[in-house]
């Protein structure tokens, strides 16, 4: 039975004037379980043949059948299956991986079978025993000598069954005595049933074989047989049944396996590759957080205005000079909007300015008139005693809350004030609390503020009933934008104008929160620059790896590899390299921020996990956009060429 057919084979390399015609209408059958030896001198077209025979070349026309199946119908994944599942390769120059060690050599086509770690270990162990090599599973090739080296590339060949071996010149770069061994071992291989086709310039050698082909300047010149002995007990290799889920698996894993060794054995390089990717997502996510913790600061000094308030001031606005002759604001306008749905309470406020007095002490001070609910609404809080009492403000009590400044100044050697009394223009106050610091810049932090009720500044302080402003806390289930618009309408009707404007602090923070978010995004986007610029630093390495690293690529499409499982290896490579670059981005941004955290009271970081994990998706998609032109060129590249590669 034929199982591979000639037809009329025709090779040629170049092109115009530099056209070679290689193969000159070659005919050949070759029988299944033949041992067949192709002989001829350098630059007789013999390695050609072979490479055409192994699905390695196409034929520039011609018909090449193997099992009464045309090959050049099929496509490049067709061929890398057939040359996984038919075909083992012994190669005068070994062709072993060097960073694998011998029984990984050896197990590797099995990958691209689909088989399990396990299952293709314990199947190249079993080869390398039967080939004398138990004791050296572990070595890596510098560590064997040129016949071990060549048993492992046997058992390679072998590791998918190996029905056809093609072996070029396996005892070419060997010593006289391991050439012979290998010659066994070829021998041996033919009495089990392989099809061998042995390709040499060594007479002796091909004697060795049942039949002898001499090919010269491209043409076929003799066909010996030498014997009529055919084997075609070939013992069948154990298939392993796996489904299409844990082929593509085993596939992914020993893709990820190899990218991870070629990253590790390459360290500096990988490390420099990585910079470019390590200071961009440092940048992205710092940025990010110090943004954050800027808008944060912010926010905090926004609140302590009030907590979703509304202020009401006389007048147009900021600037309005006639702002203080309009005394339209009253109480009963703050009544009025208490009883409001959508209102939590209000307050009236009251301001003078005076001399504050206490002993030997003279101070100026302002003092603030405000109604009982006044702390609640402007988030402030009472260090010592206590805040007045709605049943004060209506009595006009003479009471006062002091502010920190004022605790500083007036009460030095007396830290507990409470109980004490002040005279603020001439008016006696009992001293009832003390207000919590106020950390927030601005003239309230660094002034002296006290606080009464609004009816005692009204009435025994300013002697009138007018008021500055009142300042309204909008129930927290109320849109602040809807209350602002209704409190307008109402006072609107109340005055029978509007002579009144407002400051709504919700709308300040939104204010802020989008200016601020601008920033981030903005400083955010100059920052992923650099990380543009190491997703180019990435490719341009990756092209470096697939040239160093050709040969390696012809020697696993040789063995079976398809253009997917090169293009997967170099782009999860290119990906690793990204992610790893990311994560420890993120680490040096994360320990910025605790060494800003620890060590400065004005600026600090606040990380936001989406940030965290945008910049790490960010990495990995700059791995497979830069990642995929490298891999790609190296999926693309032909067997022959990349194997001649030095």
């Amino acid at each position: 039975m034929n199982i591979i057919e000639f037809k009329k084979i025709n090779k040629f390399f170049g092109q115009g004037s530099n056209r070679v015609h290689v193969l000159k209408n070659i005919d050949l059958t070759i029988q299944k379980g033949d041992f067949v030896a192709i002989i001829g001198q350098s630059g007789s077209g013999k390695s050609t043949m072979m490479n055409i025979l192994g699905c390695l070349d196409t034929p520039t026309s011609g018909s090449y059948k193997i099992n009464g199946t045309e090959v050049g119908k099929m496509d490049k994944d067709e061929l890398a299956d057939l040359r996984c599942k038919t075909f083992g390769f012994i190669f005068q120059r070994y062709n072993l991986l060097a960073n694998l060690k011998a029984y990984a050599n050896a197990a590797l086509p099995a990958v691209y079978l689909g088989l399990s770690s396990s299952d293709r270990t314990k199947r190249a162990v079993k080869l390398l025993s039967q080939l004398d090599l138990g004791k050296k599973l572990k070595n890596k090739p510098s560590e064997l000598s040129g016949g071990q080296q060549q048993r492992v590339s046997i058992a390679r060949a072998l590791m998918n069954g190996g029905e056809i071996i093609l072996a070029d010149e396996p005892t070419g770069a060997l010593d006289s005595k391991s050439g012979e061994m290998v010659m066994g071992i070829i021998k041996n291989l033919h009495q089990q049933g392989h099809t061998i086709i042995l390709v040499t310039h060594d007479a002796k050698i091909a004697a060795q074989a049942s039949r002898i082909i001499e090919i010269k300047d491209g043409e076929i010149v003799s066909d010996t047989r030498t014997s009529d002995v055919y084997y075609d007990t070939l013992q069948k290799t154990e298939v392993v049944k796996k489904s299409k889920f844990n082929i593509l698996k085993y596939r992914f894993m020993e893709s990820l396996n190899m990218s991870l060794h070629a990253i590790v054995s390459n360290k500096m390089r990988s490390l420099l590759t990585m910079l470019g990717i390590i200071i961009g997502i440092a940048s992205v996510v710092s940025v990010v957080a110090l943004g954050n913790a800027s808008q944060a600061k912010i926010m905090e000094q926004i609140n302590s205005m009030g907590t979703n308030t509304i202020d009401i001031r006389p007048g147009t606005g900021f600037g309005d000079r006639r702002a203080a002759r309009i005394k339209t604001l009253k109480v009963s306008d703050a009544d009025y909007l208490a009883k409001q749905s959508f209102v939590d309470n209000t307050t009236p406020s009251v301001s003078a300015s005076g001399t504050l007095l206490y002993r030997n002490y003279s101070l100026t001070a302002q003092l603030n008139g405000v109604g009982a609910q006044y702390f609640d609404v402007k988030g402030r809080k009472i260090a010592q005693g206590r805040i007045f009492t709605q049943e004060e403000v209506n009595s006009l009590a003479s009471v006062v809350v002091i502010d920190d400044n004022t605790l500083r100044e007036a009460f030095a050697d007396n830290p507990n004030p409470v109980g004490e009394i002040i005279i603020f223009n001439k008016k006696p106050l009992k001293i009832i609390g003390v207000a919590e610091k106020d950390n927030n810049p601005g003239p309230m932090s660094e002034s002296m503020n006290i606080w009464t009720p609004y009816t005692t500044a009204m009435y025994k302080i300013n002697g009138t009933n007018d008021i500055n402003s009142i300042t309204v806390k909008v129930s927290d289930k109320v849109n602040s934008q809807v209350a602002e618009d209704s409190i307008e309408h109402i006072l609107t009707t109340l005055h029978g104008k509007k002579d009144f404007f407002m400051i709504n602090t919700d709308s300040i923070k939104q204010t802020v929160e989008s200016a601020t978010n601008t920033m981030k995004l903005l400083i955010a986007s100059i920052a992923v620059i650099s990380l543009i610029v190491g997703g180019i630093g990435v490719m341009n390495i990756m092209l470096v790896s697939v040239t160093e690293r050709t040969r390696e690529i012809g020697i696993r499409m040789a063995i079976g590899a398809k253009q997917a499982d090169i293009l997967q290896q170099f782009l999860i490579e290119a990906v690793l390299i990204c992610l790893v670059g990311g994560f420890l981005g993120v680490f040096l941004s994360l320990f910025l921020g605790w060494m800003m955290n620890t060590f400065s009271e004005n600026f600090g970081m606040i990380f936001s996990t989406m940030s965290i994990v945008l910049a790490l998706v960010c990495s990995t998609a700059i791995g497979i956009i830069f990642g995929y032109m490298p891999a790609k060129n190296a999926s693309n590249l032909n067997p022959i060429d990349a194997l001649a590669s030095e």
